[in-house]
């Protein structure tokens, strides 16, 4: 059986804007490895949501090529989109200010532990290597 991982919503960006050559290549890497079986990703709603919004706000794109990007990337092999747990958005809110992180990398690490997910592919060590129980994975 093949590690499950979720997948920070950077390795996404990096992908679309290619504004980081070095870790775009490192993201796709990570998706080749899924597509080819080796790896399943995982994300949940607010990552989606967040993607969007970073490509939309910080990154200009208009909404149809926004749309592209995520559709591509929804119907990639080896993606999965789980669904967003209530319950975790408390404990994210006690965690960031306890461990003094954003908000969104507290509830994706919130939602990782009610999914038994313990890996996560991100450029973010920063944050999530603050969290217990979280393996941080920083793609090369």
């Amino acid at each position: 059986m093949n590690e499950i991982a979720c997948v920070d919503t950077n390795l996404f960006i990096r992908i679309f804007t290619n504004d980081n050559l070095e870790q775009a290549q490192a993201s796709l890497s990570v998706f080749r490895e899924a597509v080819n079986g080796g790896l399943t990703l995982v994300i949940n709603d607010l990552i989606i949501a967040e993607i969007i919004w970073v490509l939309r706000s910080t990154y200009g794109l208009d909404a149809a090529r926004t749309r592209q990007h995520m559709l591509m990337s929804l119907n990639t092999v080896g993606l999965k989109v789980l669904p967003a747990d209530l319950r975790s958005h408390a404990e994210a809110l006690n965690l960031s200010v306890e461990k003094n992180i954003d908000y969104v990398d507290a509830y994706i690490a919130c939602w990782m532990k009610e999914h038994d997910i313990s890996i996560i592919y991100t450029f973010n060590k920063r944050h999530f290597s603050r969290i217990e129980g979280i393996q941080v994975r920083v793609p090369v």
